[in-house]
């Protein structure tokens, strides 16, 4: 991997990663010269027991720009900047704009309820130059490129002591509430594990104490045993649709030997997941014959310095989904209760994938 660090105008960072060297000389561009004034705070949720982030800026953010204005492509008008400079590079990954969370946070305003600084960090990961593009359409090296990313952003952001949980995840399509369409990613970087992967790590500790081996590790030889979810799976990496499915094709995509996070994945578990991200993305397409909407979030263990044996990286997908022609959302139950109601069978929906045919580079048909 080659990477280059680079400083934006308004004083934002900026770094390059690529396949093959990255030339020297590279000037990052910017929107906007002006430096990042954002101050978002957090207030307590006494009756959830959560803290909840207020971001009033953020509603001046880029909104579905026409292709000619994307501010992900590389900058070709020195007088209309992107975000992004030409030159031969694969993945750029820069601060966010307009961010929930900052480590320059400060002065939380006063209320009713307990406040505190959002003193956190919002990074944006754009997966390739190419706007057409997707995560399906990527080289496989590209991908392991990606993991290696996603391995260096947890490494550097998690070295803040500020930071306990780092959080890489990818919103796609505007279903799902994207506000740009050129391939991108985000990592939101928290003070504190929040409450989902905090309740998956209390779930993952209490098991191994018990049983001295990881939770999601053992659900996965049931999986393997089971033979019928399965999307993908070489002696690395696995996708299965959980027998525990909240959405009929909600997707789980890990490495078969627990790793804690991402710099703890191996090369050939970077491999084996590379080609696991490309068959789901690809097979969700190809169930609806164009660009599939979902969220892939990424779990892993939290960034306090400590040993987390039970930690076991995975991501989860999570798709509206398709019945015949129209999505289907979260309802009532879902939203409230939070309680979810699966109108189908994972073993029908892992049926539907299993039999979309695609084709890995420099493999056979899958």
């Amino acid at each position: 991997m080659h990477s280059l660090d680079l400083l934006k105008p308004d004083g934002r960072t900026l770094k390059l990663y690529s396949r093959y060297p990255i030339a020297e000389g590279i000037i990052a561009p910017s929107p906007s010269n002006e430096p990042v004034a954002a101050n978002p705070h957090l207030r307590w949720h006494p009756l959830r027991g959560e803290w909840i982030a207020y971001a009033s800026h953020r509603q001046g953010r880029t909104f579905m720009p026409p292709p000619e204005y994307n501010p992900l492509a590389p900058t070709t008008d020195p007088n209309f900047p992107t975000e992004l400079p030409q030159g031969r590079y694969d993945v750029a990954v820069f601060d966010n704009r307009f961010p929930s969370m900052t480590l320059a946070a400060h002065n939380p305003p006063a209320s009713i309820v307990e406040t505190l600084p959002a003193d956190g960090a919002c990074e944006v990961v754009v997966f390739t130059q190419d706007p057409q593009a997707t995560i399906g359409s990527l080289e496989l090296d590209h991908l392991e490129l990606l993991f290696q990313v996603w391995s260096d952003r947890t490494r550097v952001i998690g070295e803040n002591p500020h930071i306990q949980y780092v959080l890489p995840f990818e919103n796609k399509g505007v279903e799902m509430g994207v506000t740009l369409q050129h391939p991108h990613g985000q990592i939101y970087a928290y003070p504190f594990v929040p409450p989902v992967p905090a309740r998956m790590l209390e779930r993952q500790q209490a098991y191994y104490q018990e049983n001295n081996r990881g939770l999601l590790q053992d659900l996965i030889q049931k999986e393997i045993e089971d033979k019928q979810r399965i999307i993908y799976q070489d002696e690395q990496a696995i996708a299965f649709i959980p027998a525990c499915a909240r959405y009929p094709y909600e997707v789980w995509l890990a490495p078969i030997q627990p790793a804690a996070t991402f710099m703890d994945l191996t090369p050939k578990q970077r491999a084996g997941l590379a080609k696991a991200l490309k068959t789901v993305t690809l097979k969700y397409d190809g169930l609806w014959n164009r660009p599939f909407p979902y969220l892939m979030a990424w779990f892993q263990a939290p960034t306090d310095g400590q040993p987390h044996p039970e930690a076991h990286l995975h991501a989860e997908f999570y798709p509206p989904y398709r019945t015949k022609d129209r999505l289907k959302y979260l309802a009532g139950t879902e939203l409230a209760a939070g309680m979810f109601a699966n109108d189908a069978l994972p073993e029908e929906k892992a049926k539907d994938l299993q039999a979309i045919a695609i084709t890995l580079e420099n493999s056979v048909r899958l």
